[in-house]
């Protein structure tokens, strides 16, 4: 079979989700063509040859992006096959399907994928969590490292190589896309494959790994013995994780050995500073509980990068405002990409969040992927408008995040900042910030 697998957004990462079940289908025998269209020109004929056309949808950005690619495939080779897999296509399947989707793949996907595309199993399979024995992703055809995001530290960049040691996660936190599909469970992907798309990615010019997975502490022993030897492998290949903040806390050995083993900095979805917010969204962590964790961090060298859903239903303009007293009293305005301080709160379909009493949701848009919320204070929905633009206006000309940090202060606080903004020493990040 032709198969044309397809990336529409992987926040400028090289994508882990074209090049794993790529090697499955190879293996199998197939002709896959990989093509990351926010990278790479997607070749008309590709469309035409194509037997199956397989959409990767890991983030709702992701999805909405591969609407009229998947409307383009119906037009232009109406045989073809199409296939969504992802953690956007199960809770999205009665939307994707009335586009002209046939199958439909959430969890662990490449078995499943490649059974389905080989004719081993037609029967659907919306959730696949079976374990897997994962084979060494084949990144041949995708756009060079040098093309997707990098690293900023120091005044230098670095190129970037991305991978995931695991997947799903253990926690509910009601407002996250993997808990409708993962519901409480993850996933390991063996030491060995790991290592092995490291060394093809390093061999490829990599000099810092970013390790996606939802949480990289969802299970240390597997995670601690990986970084140990990533390290002893290439002792100057730096690499970032993500982990929440009550494993921070929970796990400070972990911490300690990751400031040892060359992490460079550490993301962490702290969403809010208010504790009521944070109790809603059942993150598991306060407000106190992150101050710690910032301190923590600081003692072993590390660097914390939060992100945050500013607005809610139930964000008031003061806890806005303490929100940004709080990260410039916590010397963290750097640590902050500013989209951060202007993110909604999504809600998409299955969401957790749609269990709690007092969220007043309307109906189902299906053109945002999102229920629809209005605050109840009409000003807290134009500020957030306001400093969307504000975010976007400041990245174009290339201000600093200082900078954009005090235009935001100024809006949301109608006045200018009451502290200094110098210029501090740039923390390292990726120069495509994390998002949704």
């Amino acid at each position: 079979m032709r198969v044309l697998l397809i990336s529409t957004y992987d926040l400028g990462r090289q994508p882990f989700g074209l090049a794993s079940p790529a090697a499955w289908l190879r293996a199998d025998g197939h002709e896959v063509t990989v093509v990351d269209v926010s990278r790479t020109r997607l070749n008309h004929a590709s469309f035409l040859e194509a037997d199956w056309v397989a959409f990767h949808l890991p983030m709702h950005t992701a999805t909405r992006m591969a609407l009229p690619w998947i409307a383009n495939v119906r037009r232009v080779n109406p045989a073809a096959r199409i296939c969504c897999y992802g953690l956007y296509a199960p809770v999205n399947s009665e939307m994707l399907r009335s586009r002209g989707v046939s199958h439909i793949i959430g969890g662990e996907f490449e078995q499943a994928l490649t059974e389905l595309i080989s004719g081993r199993n037609s029967k659907p399979l919306p959730i696949v969590l079976d374990r897997l024995s994962f084979q060494t992703p084949d990144r041949t055809g995708l756009a060079p490292l040098d093309k997707y995001a990098q690293l900023l530290h120091g005044g230098q960049r670095k190129v970037v190589g991305y991978t995931e040691a695991s997947r799903g996660c253990k926690h509910l936190c009601r407002h996250c896309p993997i808990v409708p599909v993962y519901e409480g469970r993850f996933r390991i992907v063996p030491r060995d494959v790991v290592l092995g798309d490291i060394r093809q990615q390093v061999a490829a010019g990599a000099r810092h790994i970013t390790f996606g997975d939802p949480d990289f502490l969802n299970g240390p022993g597997h995670a601690m013995p990986l970084i140990a030897a990533l390290h002893a492998e290439f002792p100057d290949v730096t690499y970032d994780v993500t982990v929440k903040v009550e494993h921070l806390l929970k796990h400070r050995e972990a911490v300690e050995a990751l400031a040892r083993t060359g992490c460079l900095f550490v993301t962490s979805a702290v969403e809010s500073l208010d504790d009521g917010i944070l109790e809603r969204l059942a993150k598991g962590h306060t407000r106190a509980d992150f101050e710690r964790a910032v301190q923590l961090m600081r003692t072993n060298g590390l660097t914390l990068l939060p992100t945050f859903v500013a607005f809610t239903p139930w964000t008031t303009r003061g806890i806005y405002l303490d929100l940004m007293r709080g990260i410039r009293d916590l010397g963290l305005i750097e640590n902050v990409a500013p989209v951060q301080l202007a993110i909604r709160l999504l809600i998409p379909a299955g969401s957790k969040l749609l269990e709690l009493n007092d969220l007043k949701a309307g109906a189902f848009d299906a053109a945002a992927l999102s229920y629809r919320w209005t605050h109840p204070d009409p000003e807290m929905d134009r500020l957030c408008s306001d400093l969307l633009k504000t975010v976007r206006a400041a990245d174009k000309r290339g201000a600093s995040r200082t900078e954009t940090f005090g235009l935001i202060w100024e809006r949301a606080f109608g006045e200018l900042p009451d502290f200094m903004l110098a210029a501090r020493v740039t923390v390292p990040y990726l120069t495509e910030p994390w998002y949704c």
